[in-house]
């Protein structure tokens, strides 16, 4: 949706949650983006980037998201307004700086939103990110609509102001990736003039001071908790059983409430304020009830946060009875969904679940019809080569070698389409750090090779830091950058490898070879479909000793296919296919596994499958009796 297009004003249209809160940062004069791309959030600087091309606005994907708030927060003590995305991940990498910079404050309205993924649906945890709010004493704010979202980016940038600090908005992946109606407002002119006053200084001393003025800006924003709309109750006050929720949790309980019948019996509490609580209202509210149900995702942080509170008011309050995470009726991990709580409030109040039942029914109609489906790598991409390159390398070397592994799409390492060769997986950069350690095992005995994979974004983005660590200890570390030229996993977003900005600047690459030569690595590139020859260099790396890298250069498969596609047409020749009697037992679509290649039960030989197979013709170097075959298109 061009959501920067001026005819749209005031007028009601479809939008993604992510658009809804970039067009709510356009409205309220935002000129200054930043983020670093990861799921669920990067629709955001991906929608403010395209409104670049059309506004006076300015916007980045940065090389990781601890630089994007310090890019974001330097417009901001400019007197700008700016925003800056990441998701809940991210916020660990720029949490530094964020406790550093709730001390100094800001001047220009900041707002930090961070898309958490409840579930991991597309991350390695599933971590609240609202802790942050707590930690650094900022307010936090959780919309539970699109339209809802854009509102409160206007707010949130008005209360930054008011408070001169940055404030916190929590999406989720159900919010951000669904799409409802939205009334738009106005766009402002962005006639702005960043000026930096030299007599305002912006840092941490004196410490304690600035800690307490910190508490001070976090008062003035509870008294605006306490009044906001983004607070509501629904239902009858005198209610006995009250239901506290926040974002897309909320949602479910007033339908299920609302499917259920159960008005006369039930009233919900909706937090939109998630941090600092609007104590009043809490105790106004929750004075006459004797059981409270906590909705919410991930973690209990407004549950611990009002059980605390009417523990420090037990005196004027009823005894209640709580269910939550905390009681375990709500289950410790996973997304609170509609399912979840309708079976809750069903058992509860003895209710018919008829949505369960009809849920029942439907999967009793589709066993046995539904092909099982597993991850895996797409055809074409280069990745499946170097892994396979990879498993041959280690296979030659006979000493139990294995592969240290990070965050992308090459994570799929772990499982049979990157042929199981990933054996950890943690956050942005660890697998570097985690070889770098390794590499200095062998002093105590340790006679493993180790091979370890990033890829190119990541390579820029937290892999840096620990590749210098290697090369500063002299560190036994084989690094594979798997350079796919995008940051593939997450939409193709660009990165300082790639020579194009987000808002489409040609500029020029950083070379991944030439930093690491530049440190005295010795260093190759290699063609992930040439795998013969990729897994001889790999096997000679793996007889070497200290830091060394290999890049395993290939566009991602999407990329290339948007871009020309590839240049063969592949075909099985039937008569040198010898399928179960060949003595490779179905090697091509039982080991390499490329959703392009397919077993024909009835001929019972292997066949392309030319709806998927985008022609790169890795898959005819791996048949032993040369039956798959490479033809011009």
């Amino acid at each position: 949706m061009e959501i920067y297009r001026r005819e749209l004003d005031n007028s009601k249209v479809l939008l993604q949650g992510n658009e809804a809160i970039a067009r709510g940062a356009l409205e309220a004069n935002v000129v200054f983006g930043a983020g670093y791309p990861g799921n669920p959030s990067s629709e955001i600087i991906e929608t403010l980037a395209e409104a670049a091309k059309s506004l006076p606005i300015y916007v980045e994907w940065s090389t990781n998201e601890k630089v994007a708030l310090e890019a974001a927060t330097a417009a901001s003590f400019s007197g700008l307004r700016s925003i800056v995305t990441m998701k809940q991940n991210g916020l660990n990498v720029a949490s530094d700086f964020l406790t550093n910079l709730t001390l100094s404050g800001t001047k220009g309205g900041l707002v930090l939103v961070t898309c958490d993924d409840p579930s991991g649906i597309s991350s390695t945890n599933e971590e609240d990110a609202r802790w942050f709010s707590r930690l650094a004493d900022v307010p936090l704010l959780e919309p539970s609509t699109p339209q809802e979202a854009l509102h409160m980016v206007k707010d949130a940038f008005w209360l930054s102001e008011q408070i001169q600090n940055v404030v916190i908005l929590r999406s989720i992946s159900r919010l951000s990736h669904t799409r409802a109606d939205v009334k738009l407002g106005t766009l402002p002119d962005f006639r702005v003039r960043p000026y930096f006053d030299p007599k305002v200084p912006f840092h941490t001393f004196p410490i304690v001071p600035k800690h307490q003025r910190r508490h001070e800006k976090l008062r003035k924003a509870k008294e605006w908790a306490e009044a906001c709309p983004y607070n509501e109750y629904f239902g009858n006050t005198e209610k006995d059983f009250v239901i506290v929720s926040s974002g897309c949790a909320f949602l479910y309980a007033y339908e299920a409430v609302e499917d259920l019948g159960l008005w006369d019996q039930v009233g919900i509490l909706k937090i939109g304020v998630s941090y600092p609580l609007p104590e009043r209202l809490i105790l106004d509210t929750l004075k006459s009830a004797s059981k409270v149900l906590f909705l919410e995702d991930v973690d209990p942080f407004i549950e611990e946060g009002v059980m605390a509170l009417l523990s420090a008011h037990a005196n004027g309050v009823k005894p209640k009875e709580f269910f939550g995470r905390n009681s375990s009726h709500i289950p410790v991990a996973g997304e609170t969904n509609p399912y979840l709580i309708r079976r809750f409030l069903s058992d509860y109040f003895g209710k018919d679940l008829a949505y369960g039942e009809f849920r029942n029914r439907i999967q009793k109609l589709l066993e046995g019809k539904v092909p099982p489906r597993e991850f895996g790598f797409c055809p074409g991409c280069p990745h499946r080569g170097t892994y396979y390159a990879i498993k041959k390398a280690l296979a030659w070397d006979h000493r139990e070698g294995f592969v240290s592994g990070d965050i992308g799409c090459y994570t799929m390492g772990i499982w049979p389409t990157g042929f199981n060769m990933v054996k950890s997986v943690h956050a942005m950069g660890s697998g570097v750090g985690l070889s770098s350690g390794y590499g200095k095992l062998k002093e105590l005995g340790f006679g493993q090779p180790v091979v370890t994979v990033c890829g190119d974004s990541t390579f820029f983005h937290a892999a840096l830091p620990a590749i210098v660590n290697a090369k500063f200890n002299n560190s036994d570390m084989l690094l594979i950058v798997l350079d796919n030229s995008a940051t593939a996993m997450t939409g193709f977003q660009p990165h300082p490898g790639t020579g194009k900005t987000a808002m489409g600047s040609i500029t020029e690459p950083v070379s991944i070879e030439g930093i690491c030569r530049s440190m005295g690595m010795e260093v190759e590139v290699i063609d992930p479909y040439e795998i013969e020859e990729s897994a001889q260099l790999i096997y000679e790396f793996l007889q070497k000793s200290g830091p060394r890298l290999i890049v395993a250069r290939r566009k991602c498969a999407l990329v290339q296919g948007r871009e020309g596609g590839f240049p063969f047409r592949m075909r099985v020749n039937e008569e040198r296919c010898r399928g179960e009697e060949c003595g490779c037992g179905r090697y091509c679509t039982r080991v390499f596994r490329c959703p392009g290649l397919v077993y024909e039960n009835k001929k019972k030989k292997a066949m392309i499958d030319e709806v998927i197979c985008v022609g790169c013709g890795i898959c005819a170097s791996i048949c032993p009796m040369g039956a798959v075959e490479r033809g011009e298109r």
